[in-house]
């Protein structure tokens, strides 16, 4: 062609000739560039709305359509959009006849045949029954059902992994496989939750629902042959620029915001909001004159009521009170009869221990001197698991802290049997006080040692006799200890116990003294009424310091108390000698 112009101008003159030929080729690589410039060929689903289908005019149309157009104007591309069975538009893809697709579902074993460009949006599978079938809300419970769905789709690929391959029934578009399920065959379909709801809609089919709205999500993506970078970038970058820009929410909500719910405005708001508070606020004035006038009479009912119930309250109290003492008293005779049991099964095995460890000691003592002199010829050797040069020291300690042991459990319980033990008749004698309060102790050591760090017990040497029954005392002196306990606030608070002799009054006395939280003032004239107590939540019967203080007032002694707020509580307990019992 430029031969022919060159020859055709021979006889213009050279200027003119000069100029045609600048003229020429300063416009040469414009012309070549067109002639060049390549129509990318893609490709998609005519039947997938409304991410893409054939429109009435018999044109491509949908959100993947609009899309992919807006990005071939930003980024000056040429494409030729064709829509058709997705199957062939999946193979013309692997086979290069097209250079790309408007839309695929991302999964790792297209991931290996294709590329794909950052995701466009999510689609989420669901699965589609009759209005009539079993709600199912998973894919696991779709197995021994027939299910249906479109060919070579993604779900298509999962259910065949998944081994449904048995079950499955095969359809060329998720509309086909709506319209099956919708005629009565298959029992579910799986397909996309969008695009379901899109066809159903059109087509009417009423008798369809979806059961599970999301039993799988997939990015989805444009689609490109495997390595073709240039193609995959130019598309990633005009989507980048749709979103910075706004064009991409624009399409967005043009195919499928109209299928999410409706967004209420301001507006209807207030004006439904009107509708609904004007009746209630008549119905709210009319309410509040009618309840008005109940209230009168609800108060005089009620100050009617308020008198019967104290009344009923004051009687139950009195039953409960005579009913609660029945329990108790039912409660230390089986507390006698279990911890005789115990003691008796402690006993056995505890006896035989004492008894035996005097043989044991006489044995080792007897093979020592038969193990030194394997010691000495033989050295050191393992005996119990541990050398023997270690062991000769030990066993003997050892052997001396099982005996100690073994009597200290034989003393616990011999004080066990002594403080539950019923006495049938009341039986008075003497007792020294002291030997009461250690005891007690003894009983409680465990408890003592949990709450407190700091316990001390004094003693009065050659105390006076008291007359009694020292079980009885016992449990009053324990319940005192347990009370003490019980009001500290931590282990570094203190309890002292002492005992001493009131010469001029002829009493002795116990004094049981703590660090704890202390007795509110309005509480410290009640503490020893009959089911009083401020532990109820925790278990408390409010009858420990009724029954102590009811014990000793019966051998003519006193128990008082005295107790500031948070910073602790003294007890003291007096008891009549035997010689002011007398001159009594």
């Amino acid at each position: 062609m430029l031969h022919q112009i060159i020859h055709s101008i021979r006889w213009l003159r050279f200027p003119a000739t000069l100029t045609l030929f600048f003229l020429l080729f300063a416009t040469a690589p414009f012309t070549e560039a067109f002639a060049g410039e390549k129509t990318i060929r893609v490709g998609g689903n005519h039947d997938y709305p409304p991410y893409e289908l054939v429109d009435k005019n018999g044109q491509p149309a949908g959100f993947t359509v609009d899309l992919l157009r807006a990005i071939a104007e930003v980024m000056g591309m040429n494409v030729d959009i064709h829509l058709g069975e997705w199957a062939k538009r999946h193979d013309d893809l692997k086979n290069g006849m097209i250079d790309m697709t408007l839309g695929m579902n991302n999964s790792e074993e297209r991931d290996k045949i294709f590329d794909f460009t950052s995701p466009h949006t999510i689609v989420q599978q669901a699965i589609f029954a009759r209005r009539d079938s079993p709600v199912v809300s998973s894919l696991e419970q779709l197995r021994g059902k027939k299910v249906i769905l479109h060919r070579n789709g993604i779900m298509h690929e999962r259910l065949r992994q998944l081994g449904f391959e048995k079950d499955l029934m095969y359809a060329d578009t998720p509309a086909g496989s709506l319209r099956l399920l919708a005629s009565g065959q298959g029992d579910y379909a799986v397909v996309a939750l969008l695009p379901g709801m899109y066809i159903i809609r059109e087509n009417k089919l009423t008798n369809l629902v979806p059961v599970a709205r999301n039993v799988a999500s997939f990015k989805f993506s444009f689609a490109v042959r495997d390595g073709n970078t240039e193609l995959l970038s130019q598309l990633n970058e005009g989507l980048a620029i749709l979103k910075k820009t706004g064009q991409y929410q624009v399409i967005y909500d043009k195919w499928l915001g109209v299928l999410e719910p409706a967004r209420v405005s301001w507006e209807k708001v207030i004006q439904y909001g009107a509708m609904v508070l004007v009746p209630l606020m008549l119905l709210l004035t009319g309410t509040v004159v009618w309840s008005r006038t109940l209230q009168k009479k609800v108060i005089q009912r009620t100050e009617e009521l308020a008198q019967e119930v104290a009344e009923k309250k004051l009687a139950l109290e009195e039953l409960r009170l005579h009913q609660d003492k029945l329990i108790q008293a039912d409660k230390m005779t089986s507390l006698g009869i279990l911890v005789s049991g115990v003691a008796h099964e402690i006993n056995n095995p505890n006896g035989l221990i004492l008894l035996n460890m005097p043989t044991l000691k006489e044995a080792f003592q007897d093979a020592e001197t038969i193990l030194d002199g394997y010691f000495h010829e033989h050295g050191d050797f393992a005996f119990g698991g541990i050398p023997y040069s270690r062991m000769r020291d030990m066993l003997p300690q050892l052997l001396v802290e099982i005996n100690e042991g073994a009597k200290r459990i034989r003393r616990i319980v011999d004080d066990l049997k002594d403080f539950a033990r019923l006495d049938k008749t009341e039986c008075l004698e003497p007792f020294d006080l002291n030997d009461v309060v250690c005891v007690a102790v003894r009983l409680i050591d465990t408890t003592i040692h949990s709450s407190t760090n700091r316990f001390m017990i004094t003693c009065a040497d050659n105390l006076p006799k008291v007359l009694g029954n020292a079980q009885r005392i016992e449990q009053v002196v324990v319940n005192l200890i347990v009370n003490a306990c019980q009001a500290l606030p931590n282990k570094t608070r203190g309890i002292s116990l002492t005992t001493y002799y009131d010469r001029p009054e002829g009493s002795v006395v116990l004094q049981i003294k703590d660090d704890g939280i202390g007795i509110a003032p309005e509480h410290l004239s009640r503490i020893t009424d009959p089911f009083f107590t401020t532990k109820r939540e925790s278990g408390g019967t409010g009858l420990g310091l009724s029954v102590s203080n009811s014990i000793i007032k019966d051998y003519g002694g006193s128990l008082e108390f005295a107790s500031t707020f948070g910073v602790g509580t003294t007890v003291t307990l007096t008891l009549r000698t035997i010689e002011q019992e007398t001159l009594k």
